[in-house]
């Protein structure tokens, strides 16, 4: 950088000055500056100036950011200077050197456009000779000659041209021009005109910037000195190992390079991890411990070592003691445990067979996190659970790439670390719930991991090296299906629990449910006992769910209050029975309503699936004067809208086979409503619901008592099959549903149903909507449709 000039000539200086505001740069009296500019508006204006030979206002700018500054983003006080060269470049920009004359203020603006113009006074600097201004020059040339020294970026003829200045005010201008201080710094050298301020303040503003070159010299030179020191040191260790090796003595790090040694040898890596751990303790030996490197290197060659490689744990390969652990901790389940026995079964003939990845899909509560637990104890294999839940950074599964600092591999090596061997059985619990984002995709990180032909060459990013999942047993768990990507679907073995029938419930209850409890309680069976009729109470009217978590709430709420009861007189012995089960546990929470209701004209209940299992869905529909239009509500979907539009144009279409009159649907608007109009609803299930509750409403005839369906149903009248069918009986019984009317295509799916279910409701197959309303609607009107229908006579 070349100290700017000073100019020697000031050409007489006109009242009205085009204003050119300037960037990040304050131009000074009779300095001559390089300046650039992009605007067209003040290229037209260097063009113009430089032609005409005018001189122009250079006003530094206030606001850098802004593109377009107005009068009020400039300051007031500036430079006149003169264009002395200027060149154009193709991409619009011009270039050009500019002389400062004097400084000017502003005095009013006039014109703005295409650039502004203002009417300007001139400004002349107050400057006196005296001791003291002297005093101040030397004190400022002084500092100068320290910070040429310290600063790289001030020129060295800098000196030469102050020493050959006269003038206090050009000295200081010069001067404050070359320093690195801010721009409102600069500004205020030049709106200072009194020179011996001027010269204050640059004095003030010299010593700082020494006083922080020579600190920034000083940490340098303390840097190169720590440096010297860390060589020096690194020399003297290398020399004392050497006096070690002689004396056959060794260091900590000696021996500690030594016992990864051994625990590489020991760890039975494969020859590609037993490769990249040599060279990474290779490259430890050659650093230098107090290196930041040394610990991310170290850390790296801990998690070799102790990853179970080759460890693996002995499988039971005994059969019928696997089924009597299957059996001990979970009821019923009989799928699941034969699946398992099976892999069992071929493991014992085929030692090299390749883990199952299964996956346990049924609602909340019926057993699926504590069904891997069982097939762990059961196989004699160490358990790791996984929660996928709101997982949404692939990392978490692959893990981080080392060159970032803390970075960890994912969760399935840290797993197998903390198992310590390499066939454990994995949980992979709520795979319906992994999310996505910005940072990656969890499920697609799994394709590899729940594949059987690709997870024996498992890559974590951290370790960079292949690792064997194969013989990992990869149990997953999910609520629903639908939120899992279908290719992810296509690698596990799904093995769906549905929901409990009350039997089993009863059952789990009095083998498990009840003992647990006592024992969490501090209490013995002989100071609390259950009736068998008051857990059925207790399951019919205080819970309504597929699963037993409710239930084992409700056996808590009794013991904790028993458990009062006996800390305060210990001899107290309580038996649970239906009619003092209200003491406990308040009101009956569920009423048996559907199987008590009486029938009634369009309200039809329906069946239906959620993620919780099956439940009762009531369809009502009503009509009323109008212009034949149809009204939907109840949060329905999109395919139950168009379920109920089918419904509809069925039930029109054969109209007189029913009995409906022609103009029924031309005088009468049809409304349908799902109740619950909160919860959002959706699917073709309804389907022949739908229809039989507007065939309901439009014939007068009720739904016979205690009768449900379920179906989807076709502009033909077809009855096209649905799924969950066996949640959806479950759902029947529970509500006191005695007979149930399915597509006939699902009677295949009742094998799936409990024989006491089947004992209690009628399941009745269906091919057509002339089926469902004939066995479906009642064939005598109710007493009020008769009334209305005489008053309407």
């Amino acid at each position: 950088m070349e100290a700017k000039g000073l100019a020697e000539e000031t050409p007489r200086l006109a009242k009205e000055l085009a204003i050119l505001p300037t960037k990040g740069t304050v131009v000074f009296p009779y300095l001559i500056m390089p300046l650039m500019i992009s605007d067209p508006r003040y290229a037209r204006l260097i063009d113009e100036a430089l032609m005409q030979g005018k001189p122009i206002g250079l006003f530094a700018q206030k606001n850098q950011e802004v593109e377009a500054p107005t009068s009020e983003d400039i300051y007031q006080l500036g430079t006149a200077g003169t264009i002395m060269k200027m060149l154009r470049f193709p991409d619009g920009s011009v270039r050009f050197l500019v002389q400062g004359l004097s400084r000017v203020r502003i005095k009013r603006i006039l014109s703005a456009d295409p650039y502004m113009t203002a009417e300007v006074d001139l400004v002349e600097p107050k400057s006196e000779k005296s001791v003291e201004v002297e005093a101040l020059v030397r004190s400022v040339l002084d500092l100068l000659k320290r910070i040429v020294q310290l600063a790289p970026y001030l020129p060295e003829d800098l000196q030469v041209s102050a020493l050959n200045t006269d003038d206090p005010s050009k000295l200081a201008d010069l001067i404050a021009s070359n320093l690195s201080i801010s721009l409102a710094q600069k500004q205020e050298i030049l709106e200072t005109v009194e020179v011996k301020e001027r010269l204050r303040k640059l004095i003030q503003f010299i010593g700082k910037e020494v006083e922080v070159l020579e600190m920034s010299k000083k940490i340098q030179s303390q840097a190169a000195s720590e440096m010297g020191k860390s060589q020096r040191e690194y020399i003297l260790r290398e020399q004392l190992k050497a006096i070690q090796r002689e004396l056959g003595e060794g260091d900590d790090r000696t021996m500690e390079l030594d016992e990864f040694r051994k625990k590489i040898e020991a760890a039975g890596m494969p020859k590609e991890a037993l490769e990249a751990a040599g060279k990474e303790l290779d490259r430890l030996s050659k650093m230098n411990p107090s290196a930041a490197e040394y610990i991310v290197s170290r850390t790296y060659l801990d998690w070799l070592v102790s990853l179970p490689w080759s460890k693996s744990s002995e499988d039971k390969l005994d059969i019928k003691e696997s089924q009597r652990i299957l059996d001990e901790d979970h009821y019923n389940l009989e799928r699941v445990k034969e699946r398992v026995l099976e892999f069992l079964a071929v493991r014992k003939l085929k030692s090299d067979l390749k883990s199952p990845i299964l996956c346990f899909v049924g609602p909340p509560g019926v057993g699926k996190t504590s069904l891997g637990r069982s097939i762990a104890r059961a196989m004699g294999r160490q358990f790791h659970r996984i929660s996928l839940g709101g997982v949404r950074d692939e990392a978490e599964i692959r893990g981080h790439r080392r060159t970032y600092i803390g970075s960890l591999p994912g969760r399935i090596i840290q797993g197998l670390r903390r198992v310590g061997t390499n066939n454990p059985v994995f949980m992979l619990d709520e795979m319906d719930k992994i999310g996505a984002d910005f940072r990656g995709d969890p499920s697609s990180a799994l394709l590899e991991v729940l594949d059987p032909e690709q997870n024996h060459t498992f890559s974590d990013h951290y370790l960079d090296l292949d690792f064997d999942l194969s013989k990992v047993l990869f149990v997953g768990t999910a609520n629903i299906l639908e939120t899992i990507p279908p290719v992810l679907r296509d690698r596990m073995e799904m093995i769906e629990l549905p929901g409990y029938t009350d039997m089993e419930k009863s059952a789990i209850a009095k083998k498990f449910l009840i003992p647990r409890e006592l024992e969490n309680h501090g209490l013995k069976s002989s100071q609390l006992s259950f009736s068998a009729a008051s857990v059925r109470k207790i399951i019919h009217d205080y819970t309504r769910e597929s699963g037993l978590r409710n239930l084992d709430r409700e056996i808590a709420t009794i013991c904790r209050k028993v458990a009062k009861k006996v800390a305060i007189e210990a001899k107290t012995k309580v038996t649970i029975i239906p009619a003092n089960l209200s003491e406990y546990l308040g009101p009956e929470k569920f009423i048996q309503e559907v199987a008590s209701k009486k029938p009634l004209v369009g309200v039809v209940p329906g069946l239906a699936w959620t993620s919780v299992g099956g439940e009762i869905l009531f369809v009502e529909a009503t009509k009323m004067p109008g212009k034949k239009s149809l009204t939907l509500t109840g949060h329905m979907g999109e395919v139950m809208k168009e379920s109920v539009q089918a419904a509809m144009s069925y039930i029109r279409s054969t109209a007189p086979r029913w009995g409906i009159s022609d103009d029924a649907f031309e005088h009468y608007d049809i409304h349908v409503h799902v109740p619950a109009g909160a919860t959002p609803k959706d699917g073709p299930s309804a389907g022949i619901t739908m229809a039989t509750a507007i065939a309901s409403i439009l014939t007068e005839r009720p739904v016979k008592r205690a009768l449900a369906m379920t179906g989807e149903v076709t502009l033909r009248g077809e009855v096209l099959p649905i799924g969950g069918i066996k949640e959806k009986a479950l759902a029947a019984y529970r509500a006191g549903i005695k007979t149930v009317l399915i597509p006939k295509h699902n009677v295949k799916d009742l094998e799936e149903v409990p024989e006491e279910i089947k004992k209690k409701v009628k399941f009745v197959p269906v091919e057509t909507m002339e089926e469902v309303l004939r066995l479906g609607l009642d064939e005598t009107k109710t007493e009020k449709t008769r009334k209305a229908a005489a008053r309407r006579a």
